[in-house]
C-alpha cells in the first residue's frame, strides 16, 4: 500500500497535535458582545467524493452537513458553532492516511465521520489514536478494525479506542447473507468471487462459512481485480460449475458487470452481494435483466423507519444535489453522536470546551446513547453498533426492493 511513505509525516504532525490546548475557535457574532460568541468545531468527514464510489461519498458529506445544521439550527450545544470539513479520499488508503493527517493538524476539528471503504480506515485509526481524535464510521464492516486481527480466532481486542462506527460488522452481514440464500432462497451450490481488497476478501470469507455451516456447497471461488471491466473467464467458470447462486464479496461497478456477464454465458442464476453492491449503479452496469439478484445492506430501510421521517424531509428541504443513498441515515447517526459527545463534555466543563477536549469526546462516546434516524444509537466495548438491524434487497423491475428485514441472532 501506498499509504506507508506517508508515515513519517503522519508521525511528525501527530505529534504536534498532541501539544494543542482546547479546540476550537472563537468567533465574534454580528454586532456581538461576549454573550454572542460561539466557538467553532468542526467535524471532519473523509470519503471519497470522486470516482467511482462518489455517489456514496456525498451522500455521507451532505448528511453530516446535515447533522451539523440542525445542531446549530436547534441550539444544540450552546457556544458551539458545527461545521463540517469534507476531504477526498478517492477510496485509496494512502489518500485517506493523508487526510488524517490533514485533520488532526487542523486544531478546530474534533471529530470525524468515515471513511467509506474498511481498507482506507486501516491506514487512518493510527493516525486519529495518536492525537486522540474520535472517529465514528457511517459504513466501514471489517471486523479486524475494531476486534483486532485475531477476531476470527474468538481472539476479541480493541486495537484503537478512537475508533466507533454506526454500521454493523462482516460477521454480521455475511452470516444473515448466508442463511438468506440457503434458508429463504433455497440455494444449496454456490460460487464465491471477491475482488482481493480488505471488504470484499473478508465478507467473502464469513459468507462462505456460514453457507458451509448451513449445509450448503461452495462449488468454487474466483477472485477480480478491481477497476477492470473484462469478467468474462470467470463468468465462464461459474457456468461450468453449474452452480445455482453466485456471491460477490466487493463494490458495485465490479459486481453490476460481473452479474451481466455470468447472464450472457446463458447462467440464469442470481448473484447475491454486500452493502457494497446496493446502488441503482450496481443495476445500471448490467446490459441484460437482472431481476433476482440480491444484497444486504445495514439497517432497514430508511425510507420505512418512522424515526427517519424528519431526516428524509430536512434533508429534501435542504435540496443538495446528491441523494443520501446507502448510507445517508447512518452518516447522519454518527454525525450527531460527535455532536452528542461534544455536548456532553460541554455540559461537564462549565459550558465550555476543556483543554484536553478531543481526548474527552473520545470518553464521552462511550456513553452516547440516543435515538437516531437508523434507530438506537450506542457502541459496546469494541466501539461497535449495538444495533445489528439488516435487510435483504431484490432486483426487481430495475429497482431494489426490500424482501426481509430482521435483527440478526447468531
Amino acid at each position: 500500500m501506498r499509504h506507508r511513505s506517508l508515515l513519517i509525516l503522519t508521525t511528525a504532525l501527530t505529534t504536534g497535535a498532541l501539544t494543542l490546548t482546547a479546540c476550537g475557535s472563537r468567533d465574534d457574532a454580528k454586532g456581538g458582545d461576549d454573550s454572542s460568541k460561539k466557538t467553532t468545531v468542526v467535524i471532519g468527514v473523509d470519503v471519497p467524493l470522486t470516482g467511482s464510489l462518489s455517489a456514496l461519498g456525498q451522500g455521507i458529506k451532505n448528511s453530516v452537513d446535515l447533522a451539523a445544521k440542525t445542531a446549530n439550527k436547534n441550539n444544540e450545544v450552546p457556544g458551539i458553532e458545527f461545521k463540517i470539513e469534507a476531504l477526498d479520499d478517492q477510496a485509496v488508503p494512502a489518500s485517506g492516511q493523508a487526510n488524517a493527517t490533514k485533520l488532526v493538524g487542523n486544531k478546530d476539528v474534533i471529530g470525524v465521520v468515515g471513511p467509506l471503504n474498511s481498507g482506507v480506515a486501516q491506514s487512518m485509526q493510527s493516525v486519529f489514536e495518536k492525537a486522540s481524535l474520535v472517529q465514528v464510521s457511517p459504513a466501514n464492516t471489517n471486523p479486524a478494525l475494531s476486534q483486532g486481527d485475531n477476531w476470527g480466532k474468538g481472539e476479541l481486542k480493541r486495537p484503537f479506542k478512537t475508533y466507533f462506527r454506526t454500521a454493523a460488522t462482516d460477521v454480521v452481514q455475511g452470516k444473515f447473507a448466508a442463511q438468506y440464500l440457503y434458508n429463504d432462497a433455497k440455494k444449496r451450490k454456490v460460487y464465491v468471487v471477491d475482488d482481493k481488497q480488505t471488504y470484499g476478501a473478508g465478507l467473502a470469507a464469513i459468507f462462505s462459512a456460514e453457507f458451509k455451516r448451513l449445509g450448503g456447497k461452495v462449488v468454487g471461488t474466483d477472485h477480480v481485480t478491481v477497476k477492470e471491466t473484462d469478467f468474462s473467464s470467470t463468468a465462464d467458470k461459474v457456468k461450468a460449475s453449474k452452480a445455482d447462486s453466485v456471491y460477490f464479496g466487493g463494490q458495485y461497478p465490479e459486481g453490476g458487470l460481473l452479474s451481466d456477464q455470468i447472464k450472457k454465458t446463458g447462467a440464469k442464476i442470481p448473484t447475491m452481494g454486500g452493502d457494497g453492491i446496493y446502488d441503482p449503479a450496481f443495476i445500471s452496469a448490467s446490459g441484460v435483466a437482472n431481476d433476482g439478484d440480491f444484497a444486504t445492506s445495514i439497517g432497514y430501510p430508511v425510507e420505512k423507519l418512522p424515526t427517519a421521517k424528519k431526516f428524509i424531509a430536512d434533508y429534501e428541504a435542504v435540496k443538495y444535489d446528491d441523494p443520501y443513498a446507502a448510507y445517508g441515515g447512518y452518516s447522519y447517526d454518527a454525525g450527531w453522536a460527535v455532536v452528542q459527545a461534544v455536548k456532553a463534555v460541554v455540559a461537564e466543563n462549565d459550558g465550555k470546551l476543556p483543554e484536553d477536549a478531543r481526548a474527552k469526546v473520545v470518553e464521552a462516546m462511550s456513553k452516547v446513547s440516543f435515538d437516531g434516524v437508523t434507530g438506537k444509537v450506542a457502541f459496546d466495548q469494541y466501539g461497535d453498533t449495538t444495533n445489528k438491524q439488516l435487510t435483504v434487497y431484490k432486483v426487481e423491475g430495475k429497482v431494489w426492493k426490500d424482501v426481509k428485514s430482521a435483527t440478526f441472532k447468531d
